[in-house]
């Protein structure tokens, strides 16, 4: 969406607003001129303590800065409340925004449903004569990040990733499995960098006793920021993983991806126009809920690492 809004208007000022967690995934965007980073922790703290005043400056703060036109992207309760507060001219969001966000908007937009999170997106931008045939989808790491990596002496050999944690259960392909195709990705000559979020750790330890026993495993989880994971992610080989951020990074650096899937639909947040890249397992009767563990779980286990291992030979040709 900035990568086509640049594009129509070369001059304009884009600013983004985000959650701080995030604000590293576009802060050397070249179409961002802004991040806007929302301590969501923070002022959410002080809100249910009824400190109503960190809140009310961040939407004095949106307000005072004249917006002609606010996107809301995400279609939530707090997200329109935002787009409202910026009194914007033109206020565009989803005319069936959850928690009734659409009240915040002035230009609501009806998406199919079964559109994929990208084109819904997209759409957003209809009402301001922008249609672009192409998406640039292309992510930028900062160049602090790429100097970290380079001056990494672990990081020199060519490597794949491994981003086997998620924060729901039923989207995490076994470790165990992880664990048989590391052991087949270091016998034909490659490293592995294993990356994760912080906490993440126990998710990851059977995989990462490998490297105690000489394998060319290099453990990553936990011990990066989001801007460091990207640039790991910008120079590797390919990555495999779960449904989580880590492989939508891959997609935005256009590395070969092996996409492990259960309980989501790929056909609406899948990488985006590579379902050849996933692997999942339907079958009649299943639940495409994420939350109910045992039954993703169950998906999750019908990906065998063989064919993993295929599918991952011939991304990385």
């Amino acid at each position: 969406m900035a990568a086509a809004l640049r594009e129509r208007w070369p001059d304009a000022e884009i600013h983004w607003l985000v959650n701080a967690t995030y604000a590293a995934v576009l802060e050397s965007h070249p179409a961002v001129d802004k991040v806007i980073a929302f301590d969501r922790k923070g002022i959410g703290a002080s809100t249910r303590k009824l400190n109503l005043g960190p809140i009310i400056r961040f939407l004095r703060s949106l307000r005072s800065a004249h917006y002609d036109i606010t996107i809301d992207a995400q279609g939530l309760l707090r997200s329109g409340l935002f787009a409202w507060s910026t009194m914007a001219k033109q206020r565009i969001g989803y005319a069936d925004a959850r928690e009734l966000g659409w009240l915040g908007l002035n230009n609501r937009v009806r998406v199919s449903e079964g559109a994929h999170t990208v084109d819904k997106m997209m759409a957003l931008l209809a009402p301001l004569g922008i249609t672009p045939s192409v998406y640039d989808m292309r992510l930028t790491a900062s160049t602090q990040a790429k100097d970290e990596i380079r001056s990494d002496t672990e990081l020199v050999e060519p490597y794949v990733v491994l981003a086997p944690t998620s924060l729901w259960e039923g989207k995490r392909w076994p470790i165990e499995r992880f664990t048989e195709l590391a052991k087949r990705i270091a016998d034909s000559g490659l490293n592995i960098v294993v990356v994760g979020a912080p906490g993440e750790e126990p998710q990851c330890q059977h995989l990462l006793e490998l490297a105690k026993q000489g394998m060319p495993i290099i453990d990553r989880v936990g011990k990066t920021s989001i801007a460091t994971m990207m640039a790991i992610i910008e120079q590797s080989q390919a990555v495999v993983a779960n449904d989580s951020a880590a492989l939508h990074m891959a997609v935005g650096f256009d590395r070969p991806i092996v996409a492990l899937f259960g309980p989501t639909r790929k056909e609406l947040v899948g990488p985006y126009l590579q379902n050849d890249a996933v692997i999942q397992h339907i079958e009649p009767g299943d639940a495409m809920e994420h939350k109910r563990t045992e039954e993703g779980q169950r998906m999750m286990q019908r990906i065998s690492v063989d064919e993993v291992w295929n599918k991952l030979k011939q991304a990385i040709g």
